[in-house]
């Protein structure tokens, strides 16, 4: 039997995460990458290896994907969202609810939060972070980060939402209340549902092809009509009009208005 594909059943079974979902040959060579770290030789011994050591385990579950974050990446990007995306869903709505889908150590949600704060700041707006990594998860809740991981940050974001600590950077509290983050597995768990705006950025990149198509789908269904879908600088949904998603600007699909 193949090695990999029993490796990989064995982690879903211990730990409920799918590996045959994602692309084999980047999974392999970071699994192989972090077999040697712990001097181990065979996928049976290093499946031993992550049920018995919890350090382990995190830092297997932390290199599943690459988490790399940062305020403001892809300004643009943000500058779109902030100028015409979210204006247009505030037109609908007053109370947005976001969902910040793989947001890794919380850099996209918390920047979403300060557009959201300065562009509708009585808003009632609900925004839910979401990653597969605990340990990542309570990095993003701890809301520390090193001084240049804001260097896209427009100055006064920077000066109005963090404090600083030396070479790092505290996001403040009252930031920070906006934002719920929790534990979630894009391939298995229940997604959110009427959402009016969804970020999933260099996520779904990992994932086979049939495995994105179902997450687009589920994107779809989880979204308000009218809600938007907003990806990542390397992606692209070629089954959007099959889906039913339309293209609303670069790196954002709408959803059919009821």
């Amino acid at each position: 039997m193949d090695q990999y594909i029993e490796f990989a059943k064995q982690i879903n079974r211990y730990f409920g995460v799918d590996l045959l979902q994602y692309k084999r040959p980047q999974m392999e060579r970071r699994i192989l990458s972090l077999m040697r770290t712990v001097g181990v030789d065979s996928l049976e011994k290093y499946v031993q290896v992550l049920r018995g050591d919890q350090a382990q385990l995190d830092k297997f579950m932390n290199h599943l994907t690459i988490n790399v974050s940062e305020f403001y990446r892809n300004p643009a990007q943000w500058q779109q969202l902030e100028k015409q995306i979210l204006p247009e869903l505030l037109q609908r709505s007053p109370n947005l609810k976001v969902w910040s889908a793989g947001c890794s150590s919380g850099e996209e949600p918390y920047t979403v939060a300060m557009i959201l704060n300065e562009l509708a700041p009585q808003g009632r707006h609900q925004i839910i972070a979401s990653d597969i990594d605990s340990a990542i998860l309570e990095r993003a809740q701890e809301g520390r980060y090193n001084i240049k991981s804001v260097a896209g940050l427009p100055e006064p974001y920077f000066k109005k939402y963090f404090d600083r600590d030396g070479e790092m950077v505290l996001v403040k509290p009252e930031l920070k209340k906006w934002v719920k983050f929790k534990k979630h597995d894009l391939l298995k768990d229940p997604y959110e549902i009427l959402c009016d705006l969804i970020i999933c950025r260099n996520v779904v990149i990992y994932f086979t092809e049939e495995a994105k198509n179902t997450i687009y789908r589920k994107f779809y269904n989880a979204l308000k009509p009218g809600g938007v879908l907003f990806i990542g600088s390397t992606e692209q949904i070629f089954q959007a009009q099959e889906i039913g998603f339309k293209s609303v600007a670069l790196f954002f699909y709408q959803k059919a208005a009821g």
